[in-house]
């Protein structure tokens, strides 16, 4: 067997932030989690779907996003939004 060739191999500290909360018409349980290597964005975690983004105020800004990355509705694709509004820095 060859040697194995990593591009990187780091470990580092991180802040992690575990919510749940219920929408109109879902439950989102999340990990939100905070550290130094995405430019200062968080990587935000759907525990029950199955689904995660990294996301920075540049992304909840961008028109269907949240839609497209969790597979949401755009009445759900909302309700998160409007939460990571509140903590996404």
């Amino acid at each position: 067997m060859s040697e194995r060739f990593f591009l990187y191999d780091d470990t580092e500290e991180t802040k992690t932030r575990f919510v749940s909360f219920m929408g109109e018409h879902q439950r989102f349980d999340l990990a939100i989690m905070y550290s130094d290597r995405y430019f200062g964005k968080a990587m935000v975690m759907d525990i029950q779907g199955s689904r995660f983004a990294i996301i920075g105020q540049d992304d909840l800004e961008e028109e269907g996003y949240i839609e497209h990355a969790f597979k949401l509705s755009n009445q759900d694709a909302s309700e998160l939004r409007e939460f990571l509004n509140e903590v996404i820095l």
